[in-house]
């Protein structure tokens, strides 16, 4: 008997790996949350805001590569940065400023984001997984606090489209790498080995050892990688990772 696996996350959170299938179809589904805020946002002009809540426990991934894919959104928050509300590196007059500038705002979240300012819940949902805290609803309100505090009233909408991001048909590019992974996991057992898992290294598909791949894992994404660079280039955010 031969033991072949997959990595199965949209979080794409799996070490190694250059992407695990459906990231990129939830990347594309949560690009139409994006541009469904983005609508309703400028739609509530002057003032309009829309956050969005993207999945995304340990690692900003889906949340990262929707900003950059979208190009629209002017505050991007992740698990692996520190969220800081005000002051000169705050996320809240960033977007105060975005606002008086063009008249709306869009502001993505990742679930979970704002550990570091909402504190770490120490119960359990039924999957035995960390219960996260409300950040979506948090930023709502504190958006609508501090324009408040400014004198002024602002709309915010907040959409969480929580499982229809990853419920969507694949899209072609993870078709294929589906039917890729599948074929290589058939290889790797005919070929004798067992205990491994199928994954793209480097653009190549390669067979990796089970323990070795989930020793690692979740991975996050490199605060000071290339990724996070662009994140901080598209929305103009201030960048709060520790010097």
């Amino acid at each position: 008997m031969s033991v072949a696996g997959i990595p199965k996350t949209i979080d794409n959170d799996v070490d190694y790996i250059d992407r695990s299938f459906g990231f990129q179809s939830a990347v594309e589904a949560a690009q139409e949350a994006i541009r469904c805020a983005k609508v309703e946002a400028s739609c509530n002009l002057p003032n309009g805001i829309g956050i969005v809540k993207l999945m995304g426990r340990s690692s900003g991934f889906i949340a990262a590569f929707a900003t950059l894919g979208s190009g629209d959104v002017d505050l991007c928050l992740v698990p692996e940065v520190p969220t800081v509300l005000e002051g000169d590196f705050g996320c809240l007059p960033h977007i105060y400023k975005c606002v008086k500038q063009k008249g709306f705002a869009v502001i993505v979240v990742a679930e979970g984001a704002g550990e570091d300012i909402l504190g770490e819940s120490t119960e359990t949902d039924a999957s035995g997984n960390k219960k996260l805290p409300a950040i979506g609803e948090f930023m709502k309100k504190a958006t609508e606090e501090y324009f408040n505090k400014m004198g002024e009233t602002a709309t915010v909408k907040y959409i969480d489209p929580s499982y229809m991001v990853r419920s969507v048909p694949a899209n072609a590019a993870d078709s294929l790498y589906c039917t890729q992974l599948a074929q290589n996991a058939v290889h790797g057992a005919m070929a004798g080995f067992t205990g491994f898992s199928v994954g793209l290294y480097n653009n190549k598909l390669v067979l990796l050892p089970i323990p070795n791949l989930v020793a690692t894992s979740p991975r996050m994404m490199r605060t000071t990688g290339r990724t996070w660079e662009r994140v901080l280039a598209t929305t103009r955010q201030p960048n709060t990772v520790p010097v």
